[in-house]
């Protein structure tokens, strides 16, 4: 492994140098010699501590700043910051940024600064002001070398460390010195294009941070502008995060359909990218799929079918299957057996709630067809759930009309009006009859006043007919009602169809 790979305290070094004639001489094989001899006393740090530093020592007493002196330094900083020596650490590690401006090539600095700067956020002891030092002084080397490049790049490393430790407003912070090498114009719209990705990483940061802060109004407004960055090619990772941010955007609205396709855009993301993350958005998928109460099954796509069978979504597969069934009852025994792989996630567990009671509710409405009354008590057996919330679910019933019925209270029970819904529907045919027949009356009346008396007379006697003739087919009653509709209104009809029934006592049902 090269000496310039990750910040660890392994055998880092390229063990495949040639030696060249020509090279550097006997003095670089020295002090070469010299570096991996120190290397190998790393187990006792103070010995391999005082060898790192005559190699940079050396160096400076011959006025020069080379490549072993280098990596004598980060070796040096390594070490003490593995020890917990901090203050050594970064005094070590100012000294090293020295050698950024002239000791070694820019690519060598900026590998090995980031693998410092990585290995120093990692470290969960560390106190928060002591590791802003390391960014701080890392900031300052970078202005001074005009690195501009690395330097915003070092900021996003900062800005995505606050966000993982939430300090918020160390965050808002750097993201204003973010944007403003951006330079966006005010509505984000027209990025220049150099800048247009570093931009949208921006926004994904903003984005988490404001979905972590539960607010959003700006989560909203950063996610709208961050779809109408144009002039950028994002890595997908972060088209991955913008989406998934703002699928839970949409789940807090309880716009599951939104959601869904946000999701969906975002684990096609997260898939190209090669992400961990893709499984726990595909969760999130199938959580607002269920939720939008639809029939397709979301393993249906080329997209997400590699990975119904996958050990961690096999889980919600069988859910949806479940939910597919309205099988509450297995739904429940599912989520009771893999409290790991669906449970666990707060976000799931938060909305899991919505998933239950709307299989709950399928049920009840199922359940309860039969009957014109039914125990609340009972329901509350059945689903195993307390009598109070089969109450708040029949409430919500009755109150969106998804049932006709009253829930009484004291013999807690709920009594189902299933003739109330019969009248109801045959008083909104007539209803409908009777407009029908008010507009035909209207019609005829005005073509027999424009055509003179004489027809007038010819449309009142076929008025008259028809009453009569129609009466003899339906029952006198009926007759005469619809006959005094064509003369005296629509009123007359009702009135006739009213005494037809009272008259007709129990008589046939009407839908």
């Amino acid at each position: 492994m090269s000496d310039d790979g990750d910040f660890d305290m392994q055998d880092d070094e390229d063990y495949g140098f040639e030696y060249d004639e020509d090279s550097g001489g006997e003095g670089e094989v020295d002090v070469e010699n010299s570096y991996y001899t120190a290397k190998s006393q790393r187990d006792e740090p103070d010995v391999a501590l005082a060898s790192f530093q005559k190699i940079v020592d050396d160096e400076a007493a011959a006025g020069e700043q080379g490549e072993f002196g280098f990596k004598a330094l980060k070796q040096m900083t390594k070490l003490t910051f593995r020890n917990g020596r901090y203050d050594e650490a970064l005094k070590h590690y100012k000294t090293l940024l020295t050698y950024t401006k002239k000791g070694v090539t820019r690519n060598v600095a900026e590998k090995s600064i980031n693998g410092i700067l990585d290995y120093v956020s990692a470290e969960s002891k560390l106190e928060t002001g002591r590791m802003q030092e390391f960014y701080e002084v890392t900031m300052t080397a970078l202005e001074e070398a005009k690195n501009e490049r690395l330097s915003t790049k070092t900021n996003l490393k900062l800005a995505k460390l606050w966000l993982d430790r939430h300090e918020y407003p160390r965050l808002i912070k750097i993201i204003k010195e973010l944007h403003a090498s951006c330079a966006p114009t005010d509505d984000g719209a027209d990025v220049d294009s150099s800048k247009g990705t570093l931009q949208l990483e921006v926004y994904a940061l903003e984005i988490q941070m404001y979905g972590e802060t539960k607010n959003n109004k700006k989560l909203r407004e950063i996610y709208e502008k961050s779809l109408r960055v144009r002039s950028a090619i994002p890595h997908p990772r972060i088209q991955g995060i913008i989406r998934e941010c703002g699928g839970k955007m949409y789940m807090s609205e309880k716009d599951w359909a939104k959601a869904q396709i946000d999701f969906f855009e975002s684990f096609k993301s997260y898939d190209e990218a090669g992400s961990p993350q893709r499984i726990q958005v595909l969760k999130y998928l199938v959580l607002a799929h269920m939720l939008m109460d639809s029939t397709i099954n979301p393993f249906d796509s080329n997209e997400t079918k590699p990975y119904k069978n996958d050990k961690e979504i096999v889980a919600m597969t069988n859910l949806v299957s479940a939910y597919q069934r309205r099988d509450v009852h297995e739904a429940e025994k599912i989520l009771k057996d893999n409290q790991a792989t669906i449970m666990d996630d707060p976000f799931i567990r938060f909305y899991i709630d919505d998933v239950l009671r709307s299989l709950r509710t399928q049920w009840i409405l199922e359940i309860i067809k039969p009957y014109t009354r039914i125990e609340i008590d009972y329901l509350a057996r059945q689903l195993g759930i307390s009598s109070d919330e089969i109450e708040e679910i029949l409430v919500s019933l009755i109150l969106d009309d998804k049932i006709q019925g009253r829930i009484d209270q004291v013999s807690r029970r709920l009594d189902l009006d299933r003739h109330k819904a019969l009248e109801t529907k045959r008083y909104a045919a007539l209803d409908k009859w009777t407009t029908q027949l008010t507009s035909l009356q209207s019609t005829m009346l005005g073509k027999s006043s424009n055509a003179g008396a004489p027809e007038r007379s010819a449309g009142m006697g076929m008025g008259m007919g028809m009453g009569t003739g129609m009466g003899m087919g339906m029952g006198s009653s009926f007759g005469g009602a619809l006959g005094s509709s064509m003369m005296g209104g629509a009123g007359g009809l009702m009135s006739g169809l009213m005494g037809s029934w009272g008259a007709s006592g129990s008589g046939d049902v009407w839908a």
